[in-house]
């Protein structure tokens, strides 16, 4: 790989973490507000969303948009037969940036530990079959825009 796309794929992945950070935040926000107007008591809320509540959505979001995108820029450059480092750029660089399968493994941990089961299966299995659908997805757009 030439200097440039070094520099490139460095930049790319530090623009993708900032990225998955603004939103994960967002919808950590978003979700926050969601369940105090819908919690009828003041204390918190109750009954089903009680058992769900704590499961990170953020996290959930970020790894399938970046499971769905990856797929995209895979089809897309495979069919397309751009330039190799087009594909580093944008899927090593920014998009291995963006996704976070270390968070989404520690969160099903603490899940796991808390102990919360059904939460736990809901991020675990859910993410993963969510982000493989994403993938699948992906990558039909992607060789479709080639």
């Amino acid at each position: 790989m030439s200097p440039l796309t070094w520099v490139l794929l460095a930049v790319a992945g530090g623009l993708g973490a900032v990225t998955r950070f603004t939103v994960d935040a967002r919808v950590s926000a978003a979700v926050t507000r969601l369940r105090a107007a819908r919690s009828p008591r003041p204390g918190g809320p109750s009954g089903v969303e009680a058992r769900w509540a704590g499961i990170p959505l953020g996290t959930i979001v970020v790894n399938v948009t970046a499971c769905l995108l990856l797929g995209i820029v895979t089809g897309w450059t495979t069919a397309a037969a751009a330039p190799t480092a087009v594909a580093s750029v944008l899927g090593t660089g920014f998009l291995g940036g963006y996704s976070t399968f270390s968070t989404a493994s520690v969160e099903s941990a603490r899940l796991l530990l808390a102990p919360r089961g059904p939460a736990t299966a809901l991020h675990a299995l859910g993410m993963a079959a969510a982000s493989l659908v994403a993938a699948v997805l992906g990558l039909a757009i992607g060789g479709a825009l080639g």
